[in-house]
Parts: structure tokens; sequence; C-alpha cells
């Protein structure tokens, strides 16, 4: 009997100890593909696991390969696929919905309870060399994307669910609160949207020169500024219509409510670190805000490529680091404490630097 071949794969074994180890190349079952990662983000979750161990409810209780924002090349499919063939360059789509519920019927299927999904426990993800994903969470890049852009779709999809929960206007003005990887590229599909101007704002200088050069109109310093001041200041006295929350800071979140314009709109995306923050409801009724929660994305992964084919953009400025996976552990720990000079931190598990 043939021995079953191996790769390396980056395993947290418990908080704050990671180690590249050998483990079995896993076998597409027939309505997979196996791909080869070419390259693959650190994400603020992944962050979060190595770091804490767990995150709400889900909680690290055996070794787990983190990732889950990658591309690489189709190297072999099951025998029921159709939609992609080996040598296709594609972008994956982490999270494995079942199809079948009611909220996947109904089209919001990044609802489904039924979920799998890349680097949640117990389910491994992709700091890997290869990993095998459904078929039809794979989405072939044109000849002119880049793996590194195809990788940023992911956190990109998350940016483009925020709009579009927030019914984006061409005439809006956008706050962006917090610049994280997330934060950034929401003002990138802000702008590919149509807004008119998108703001953002971050206590890290390093976060707010980078949003200016991927085209902010303007950006403040909440540990510097009076934010409602400087939202008049900076709109002309326009205000803010549509707010976007990424940071997960309690006062941000509070204070959306007293940045955006009366009959406004805010998204919350940004998790915070307690579930029940105090808001001022009198104030929210008054205005008449609509506030909208997103929980990761749906039917992005299409529109994120036709949105990135013109070449206007300026996604891979978050790119701030490269490590091959042998170096998993410098590039955590740089990702972990080095938020002042690194936004993503991108991993190529083939590179042998």
């Amino acid at each position: 009997m043939s021995q079953q071949p191996m790769m390396s794969a980056a395993v947290l074994d418990r908080p704050l100890s990671i180690e590249v180890k050998q483990v079995p190349v896993p076998e597409p079952k027939p309505d997979e593909a196996l791909i080869r990662v070419h390259c693959i983000g650190i994400c603020g979750s992944d962050v979060h696991y190595y770091e804490h161990g767990r995150i709400g409810r889900y909680e690290v209780k055996e070794p787990l390969i983190l990732g889950h924002e990658l591309a690489g090349v189709v190297v072999r499919t099951g025998e029921n696929v159709t939609n992609v063939a080996p040598g296709d360059r594609v972008a994956v789509e982490p999270g494995v919905t079942c199809g079948r519920c009611s909220y996947c019927k109904s089209g919001r299927y990044n609802l489904c309870p039924d979920v799998v999904f890349m680097a949640t426990p117990p389910v491994d993800g992709a700091w890997a060399e290869y990993v095998a994903v459904r078929s039809d969470f794979l989405f072939r890049l044109p000849d002119e994307m880049s793996f590194e852009e195809g990788a940023l779709l992911e956190p990109l999809s998350v940016g483009i669910h925020a709009v579009r929960r927030g019914r984006i206007r061409p005439e809006d003005r956008v706050l962006v609160l917090g610049l994280g990887p997330i934060g950034l590229l929401a003002i990138q599909a802000a702008r590919m949207a149509g807004a008119s101007a998108v703001y953002g704002s971050d206590v890290v200088e390093f976060r707010r020169k980078l949003a200016l050069q991927m085209g902010a109109a303007g950006v403040i310093d909440p540990q510097q500024d009076d934010v409602s001041e400087r939202i008049q200041e900076v709109t002309g006295g326009g205000g803010i219509d549509l707010v976007i929350e990424t940071s997960g800071n309690a006062g941000a979140i509070a204070g959306s409510i007293g940045y955006v314009n009366r009959g406004g709109r805010i998204v919350l995306v940004g998790l915070p670190t307690r579930d029940a923050i105090p808001v001022d409801i009198g104030a929210l009724v008054d205005a008449e805000l609509d506030v909208h929660g997103v929980f990761r994305y749906v039917n992005t992964y299409p529109a994120a490529i036709r949105m990135l084919e013109g070449g206007s953009h300026r996604i891979r400025d978050i790119i701030t680091h490269q490590f091959s996976l042998n170096e998993i552990k410098e590039a955590i720990e740089l990702a972990r404490t080095q938020k002042d000079s690194s936004v993503k931190v991108m991993i190529y598990p083939h590179s042998t630097s």
C-alpha cells in the first residue's frame, strides 16, 4: 500500500505555541478540489486564536491549523467537479455552507447554522501547502489578477458586504472607524461602490497615512480630535451619511450614533470585547437611524473580482510584510505586537526563504 503524501502546515498546539509540522495532504472528496496554496493572509481572528485560544464560544481544544484568506492553484479535482480544472488559479471562499437550510435557500448563506468555516475550531484552516475545498467555493482569477489580490478577496468581501448592508448611494459621505485591514478595504469598497467621499478614523498614525494613500478624503485621530467637530470640518459641514464601524471599540460603537446625520445608517462590523455596550437609544430613535450588523459576507466573490478587474484600486497597499510558512512564528508575533507598523501579513507556504 502506497504511503500517504505529507505536507508542511503551521499547527497551533496551545496559546502562543505554533510550529510547522508534517501532516497528511488532504484527499479531495468527489465534489472538492485540491489547492496548492500560493499565499495566505494572517487575519485578526488568527492572531486572537493564537494569543487566547478562543473567540467567544469557539475554543481551540485540539491542535489546529489556522488561516482562511487564500489563493492558489488547482492541482487535482474530485470526480464530480466541473467548474474548475487542474492549473486554474483560484481564490477560496473559506466558509462552506450546507446549501439546504432556509438561510442558504433565501440567499443569506452566511447565516447558515451548519457552515464549515476554515480555521474556526474544530475546522482546520489553510496555513499549509495544500487544502481541499468544495469546488463551488472556488473562484477563478483573471489572468491580470495576482494571487495576493485573490487572497485579499476574503477581507475585501467583508467591506463589500458592509457597504451593501449600508445601502450606499453615490452622494453618500462615508466614515470608516478603525483602519485595520477590514477598515482599509472597506474604504476601497465604498469608493468602488460610488461614495462621493470616504473618511477614516484610527488612533495609529501609520494607518491614517495608509488610508490617505488608499484614497480616503480625510482622516481623524480620535485620541487628539473631537470626532464630531472634525467630521464637520472635513466634510465642510455636510456631515456623514454612513458610518462603518470596524474597530470593535466600545467608545466608537456608542459614539457612532452621534457621528452620523439624522436619517443616516450605521453598519457594525467590529466585535467588541464585551457583549453589552451602553448606547443612547433616545438619540438613535430621534434621528431615525438604521443600524445593521455584519456577519462575514454573502455572494461577494464574483462581484469583488469584477470590481478589481478595472485596476484602479490600491488593495495590495495593505500588505506590509511577507514571510514563508517556516517563519510563521515570527510572522504572527509581528502581526500581534506591531500593529503600529503592520497591516496585512502574507504567508507563502511554498517559499523556502
